[in-house]
């Protein structure tokens, strides 16, 4: 089957992760990425190889200096046959480079321009590192034990959130058929992933709390559970849910979701006792064939392992796969680029015709 996206060409001025993860998942897809660098490199490649290989697999490398009036020439070039366009820097060197519809519209007026930056392109270039937008738009705030300190997800959620969201609008302006300018940020991604937390205080005047064990605001019991071995996290949602739980494991009451909601630590100390009586696995063992969400915490190499499946190699490395599954479709691929291959390759067809 044809790559969804065979035919589209994207130019991507990526750093680090937001950037590079967005284009790579349209790279899985089957869309031409060519990543420009500047002279050097792009600085995740000094993080570590794997680094790079897991967020830039099958694209292709352009070394620019887009400061320069030569980078800027052949930057027009690229812009003329390419779709779209998509860079994640502080929006003043978004604007000197000429990074922009405004600036790229005259190569050609059906680019799309896609600007990743931590507060809009309109929101000044105050540090936007994923760690800083989770203290700031108040995830940190509501994660953690509520005797303990504000904490942070094990891993990037706000560069990561950004580069799918990015990737969307990008597709949307294409399949419009238009060019023209998108913004995304850091920030308002994360804010607008908050969306019922985010609801709740505007309209109720609701400020979320932390519970212990990441407790679920409304729904009871949906959090993680120490069993006799290892944790548990269970998430019953509405009342059938509750009653094949209850009866798998000997409670008795609480049988609707505004009780458990009232009754949350009577509720609480019942489930935690009964799940004191088995391990993590042998509960997830029992609750999954019921059709209850359930599942034993695993270490990442646990959670590898049990999902062979959607691991790839791309060269050298194994990866985690496209998390797009597009039947009849399977992607190619290809591993991350080495710095400049593309003028090399120039360099090597140039020689040959001249032979």
């Amino acid at each position: 089957m044809t790559a969804p996206l065979a035919g589209i060409r994207i130019i991507e001025v990526g750093v680090m992760l937001a950037g590079p993860y967005a284009t790579m998942m349209l790279a899985d897809l089957g869309a031409e990425v060519i990543k420009v660098e500047p002279p050097g490199g792009e600085i995740s490649r000094q993080v570590g190889d794997s680094y790079f290989a897991s967020l830039n697999r099958g694209k292709r490398s352009l070394c620019l200096d887009l400061a320069s009036a030569a980078g800027q020439a052949k930057l027009g070039e690229l812009v003329t046959d390419s779709h779209a366009l998509l860079v994640n820097m502080k929006p003043s060197v978004i604007r000197k480079l000429g990074l922009t519809y405004e600036k790229l519209r005259t190569f050609n007026p059906e680019i799309v321009c896609v600007a990743m930056t931590g507060f809009g392109l309109d929101g000044g270039d105050d540090p936007a590192f994923d760690y800083v937008i989770q203290a700031a738009t108040g995830v940190a705030a509501m994660t953690g034990d509520p005797d303990g300190p504000p904490t942070l997800p094990g891993y990037s959620s706000a560069d990561n959130s950004t580069g799918l969201t990015a990737a969307l609008g990008l597709l949307a302006m294409i399949v419009a058929g238009r060019g023209g300018q998108v913004d995304v940020s850091l920030r308002d991604v994360m804010l607008s992933q908050l969306n019922y937390r985010a609801s709740a205080y505007l309209n109720d005047g609701t400020e979320p709390c932390r519970h212990p064990y990441g407790a679920h605001s409304y729904y009871v019991p949906a959090q993680l559970f120490p069993t006799a071995e290892g944790y548990l996290a269970l998430f019953v949602t509405h009342d059938g849910f509750w009653r094949s739980f209850a009866h798998e494991a000997g409670i008795d009451g609480f049988e609707t979701m505004a009780e458990r909601a009232a009754r949350r630590d009577e509720v609480l100390r019942v489930v935690t006792a009964a799940l004191a009586s088995g391990t993590a696995a042998g509960w997830e063992s029992r609750l999954k064939p019921l059709g209850i969400p359930a599942a034993a915490v695993r270490t990442l190499p646990e959670a590898l392992s049990a999902v062979p499946e959607i691991l790839v190699t791309a060269g050298d490395f194994r990866l985690v796969g496209s998390p797009i599954h597009v039947a009849g479709y399977t992607p190619h691929y290809r591993p991350a680029p080495a710095f400049d291959e593309l003028s090399r390759r120039h360099a090597d067809a140039s020689v040959q015709s001249s032979s």
